[in-house]
């Protein structure tokens, strides 16, 4: 296999990728819904209730008038009303901001993670059976999904920036040109270990997504073509990779929110960030929005990995095909 699984795992991921970015965008703005209300540690509000507030220490002739309560948390917007507002107030060429970091991820990311578990999954299989248990694909995908997403964590950054951009004030707003533009502005005004922010979940969601949806992608195969429900074909191969893109979404979602947000902070120089790291994050969002709000854009979440897994398993199965003389 060799070199030859990087190139089929990398050409499946990159078409299934581009093809499904949208709906990966619409995941991204609707996971960072809500997170307006989390506490912002340099925002001081006077603990006094308005009753005491005139009879706080102040110097004569000060009026200390007390802050006005928070407005009420807006509705949350489902999918297709978040598509919609994209399309209405960005343009449609909005609906694909950051593609050229989806391609740079789908080429460092997915191409070390398929290649990686090719490799594992001929190393560790049964000589006498050529089979490989369950346990191992799990531990297959947990080992080339973690290098994987070591390897491609800057384009999983840039990416993130880009598709949050567009919910910004004009004012605040990054406006990368494109995923190496990214890459270097980060470098240069937030310093290079920017481009490893959020590592840690970007790891650990690699780890179990790629272990999720290889591992049970295979099994599923495997277990149709075992009974005899279907041959190895288009059926098969759409079937076992609707069943890998629901357990990846289901398995991966709360420490996707969570990366989203850790990811898209901005950290101005001499303030406290809005997080300290993965745990705070999601304790914060917890306390603000309650703990459903780690499941924030499942539907979209969903929505993408089906397809995105549809198309890149049944792209895979042709390349291999292609490439089968190689």
């Amino acid at each position: 296999m060799g070199v030859k699984g990087f190139v089929e795992g990398g050409i499946a991921s990159i078409v299934a990728g581009c093809s499904t970015h949208p709906l990966d965008l619409i995941k991204v703005r609707m996971q960072l819904q809500g997170e307006n209300s989390v506490p912002n540690p340099n925002h001081h509000i006077h603990s006094l209730r308005p009753a005491y507030a005139f009879n706080s220490a102040a110097a004569p002739g000060t009026l200390h008038i007390p802050a006005p309560p928070p407005p009420p948390p807006a509705a949350k917007a489902g999918p297709v009303s978040v598509g919609i507002k994209i399309f209405q107030t960005e343009g449609v060429s909005a609906l694909f901001s950051g593609v050229s970091a989806t391609v740079l991820r789908q080429t460092l990311y997915s191409t070390t993670r398929m290649g990686l578990y090719e490799i594992f999954k001929q190393k560790w299989s049964d000589p006498d059976s050529g089979t490989l248990s369950l346990g191992r694909k799990i531990a297959a995908g947990l080992v080339a999904g973690g290098i994987g997403a070591a390897v491609g964590n800057p384009a999983d950054v840039a990416m993130v920036r880009m598709q949050a951009d567009g919910r910004l004030p004009v004012s605040e707003r990054r406006n990368y040109k494109s995923a190496f533009d990214a890459i270097t502005r980060m470098s240069k005004q937030e310093g290079i270990t920017s481009l490893w922010r959020g590592s840690s979940l970007t790891v650990n969601r690699a780890m179990i997504v790629t272990a999720s949806q290889l591992a049970s992608y295979d099994q599923v195969k495997e277990a149709i073509l075992e009974k005899g429900l279907m041959k190895d074909g288009l059926g098969t191969h759409v079937t076992a990779s609707f069943a890998a893109g629901f357990v990846a979404s289901v398995a991966s979602n709360p420490v996707d929110v969570i990366k989203t947000r850790v990811m898209n902070m901005k950290v101005e120089p001499g303030t406290t960030p809005p997080y300290n790291g993965a745990l705070d994050c999601a304790l914060k969002t917890i306390r603000a929005e309650g703990p459903m709000a780690l499941y924030k854009g499942f539907i979209p979440t969903i929505s993408r990995q089906g397809p995105f897994t549809v198309v890149l398993f049944v792209t895979l199965e042709q390349v291999r095909k292609v490439l089968k003389d190689f």
